[in-house]
């Protein structure tokens, strides 16, 4: 057992920080899953409006480093690409 009321304190914050980032991260999957919805749809202007809000949240997150900057990075990309495929289909059709 620990002689310091330290380590009960650092427990008690690190539940309390955990508790904050899944709220953050499970906001940011579904915001992620509504503008995938919308490229599945074929909603561009559905997409375009969720795409601002999507990037929004993940700069955030990776802001306050509950995700890592390169992950932020890599979703952003990815996401990206998705919404450019759907513009150069629409583009097309």
């Amino acid at each position: 057992m620990a002689k310091s009321k330290t380590p009960a304190k650092r427990a008690r914050r690190a539940a309390r920080n955990q508790a904050r980032n899944t709220v953050s991260k499970s906001a940011m999957k579904g915001a992620v899953k509504k503008f995938e919805t919308a490229v599945a749809d074929n909603n561009i202007e559905l997409a375009r409006e969720n795409w601002e809000k999507v990037v929004s949240i993940i700069d955030k997150n990776a802001g306050k480093k509950i995700i890592h900057r390169h992950t932020a990075a890599r979703m952003k990309s990815r996401l990206a690409s998705k919404l450019k495929a759907l513009s150069a289909s629409d583009a097309n059709a």
